[in-house]
């Protein structure tokens, strides 16, 4: 078959979908038939006939003609959409839809006459941007705040906490609860998965269980056994627990308290590697100010991104947003297992459905940011050198070396290496070409506003005091 001989004409259509129509000629329609005929004639078994030698008039009898008809329309197809695509050069994002259907077509299908096939298909889109450069974009300035040195610390010592059993009172919050529980469903008295355990410790803590719990040991004592009456939230993970109440058979077996260490030199040697409390600080806060600014980077790059997909003009196919879909559910799905929470029975069809249809505006964000990006390098002619990705590569392999790493795919980590590189170019240029207006947290604005409020007042009441009528 030469796709030569195919007569096409295509289409486009609103989100980046093209129509094709092609007139197959007719001695490929019968040349079809007829290979279909000889392949069924070959694997076909008859009684009183060898395999492979059937007559063509009795496989005719025996399958009727519709049944060879629709064998070969089958393969005519697969034919045909290759050389068409061949020959128009076009590149498919899916599987093309037959306008008509497979069964309107087989029941007008004649292999002696020619063929008219009406296709549709996603392609991959065009991006152009109306403008690149002299956008402003405004960002939120992140101001480090030293409080989060303390916050660190009072976490490290918490960790290093010594545990001490607590025997003559009942359980407060901030206390460790060592608990046996048995749960089930109020309504009809079924178990609930997961919600049962032996001798598991909890720290009394607002948001560790589901609510109704926590607030129902405080006051148990050692020994004391208790039903817990709770709601589970509407949001819940699991789907049949979502709104439900339940009971909890609870028994306290034990309490315990943390006793901190002291924040002294010790203590630091015990959290760091630092020798005091003064170098720990220290190294706490450049790490802070570190992240605060690598932070700050990422929102002004996030900034300037959103400007630029502003001035982005394309057309995004349905098949590329199932797919983004596709990777946002599974990577939900991922960060669910790291957590240790049973992704199968969690996600059930009506979550994964729902899921889906919660993620079409990200995957619509996600793939808009990834063409704005894709049109300004084209634009720009903004792109990575071999010596780039080369010298990027050595040094990701000696640090995968380092780590004992294995099973690493060499084209996928050259391919990822070259992307990360792309976009520092792509950013640094954004940066270059571009204004980005930092403007103060909302709280710090917040707390100008109430200052000025305050002097207002102040001043204020001083006026009201000296316009006094003096007494006479």
């Amino acid at each position: 078959m030469s796709a030569a001989k195919l007569n096409v004409k295509t289409n486009s259509k609103p989100n980046s979908r093209i129509a094709v129509e092609i007139e197959v000629p007719a001695d490929q329609c019968k040349d079809s038939y007829n290979e279909a005929l000889s392949k069924l004639s070959r694997s076909i078994s008859i009684p009183g006939f060898r395999k492979g030698k059937v007559p063509k008039t009795v496989v005719i009898q025996q399958l009727g003609v519709k049944r060879i008809q629709a064998s070969a329309l089958e393969s005519l197809l697969q034919k045909v959409w290759t050389d068409t695509l061949d020959q128009e050069g076009i590149e498919p994002l899916c599987e093309p839809e037959l306008e008509d259907g497979f069964e309107t077509i087989l029941e007008n299908f004649n292999p002696e006459k020619n063929l008219i096939l009406k296709l549709e298909t996603d392609i991959t889109p065009i991006p152009t941007l109306k403008k690149s450069s002299g956008l402003t974009a405004e960002v939120e300035n992140l101001i480090f705040d030293p409080k989060k040195v303390d916050e660190l610390i009072e976490q490290s010592r918490s960790q290093l906490a010594t545990k001490v059993p607590v025997s003559d009172r009942g359980a407060k919050k901030g206390d460790i609860a060592i608990v046996s529980f048995k749960g089930s469903f109020s309504d009809d008295g079924s178990e609930i998965e997961g919600g049962s355990a032996d001798s598991i410790e909890i720290e009394l803590e607002q948001g560790k269980m589901i609510p109704g719990f926590i607030e129902g040991l405080i006051g148990m004592n050692i020994n004391d056994k208790k039903i817990l009456k709770c709601e589970f939230p509407k949001d819940y993970h699991q789907e049949e627990a979502k709104g439900r109440k339940a009971e909890f058979n609870v028994s306290l077996e034990d309490l315990k308290i943390k006793e901190l260490p002291e924040l002294n030199d010790e203590f630091a040697k015990q959290a760091s590697d630092k020798e005091n409390m003064s170098d720990l600080r220290a190294d706490l806060e450049k790490r802070l100010k570190e992240d605060n600014d690598r932070k700050q980077a990422k929102t002004r790059q996030d900034s300037l991104l959103d400007v630029l997909v502003k001035e982005l003009e394309v057309d995004l196919p349905k098949s590329l947003i199932d797919q983004e879909v596709r990777i946002i559910v599974e990577q939900t799905a991922q960060n669910f297992a790291q957590q240790g929470i049973d992704v199968k029975s969690m996600f059930t069809q009506e979550l994964v459905k729902s899921l889906m249809e919660s993620s079409k505006g990200e995957a619509e964000k996600k793939l808009r940011q990834k063409f704005a990006l894709k049109a300004l390098a084209k634009a720009e002619k903004i792109e990575v050198s071999d010596k780039e990705i080369n010298s990027k590569l050595e040094q990701v392999e000696a640090d995968i070396k380092l780590s004992n790493e294995k099973n690493i795919d060499a084209d996928r980590l050259k391919q990822a290496i070259t992307d990360d590189l792309l976009q520092e170019k792509l950013f640094v240029w954004l940066e270059e070409n571009n204004t980005v207006i930092e403007k103060p947290p909302e709280k710090a604005k917040d707390q100008i506003k109430e200052k000025s409020s305050k002097k207002k007042t102040t001043k204020t009441n001083k006026e009201k005091k000296s316009s006094k009528t003096p007494k006479s």
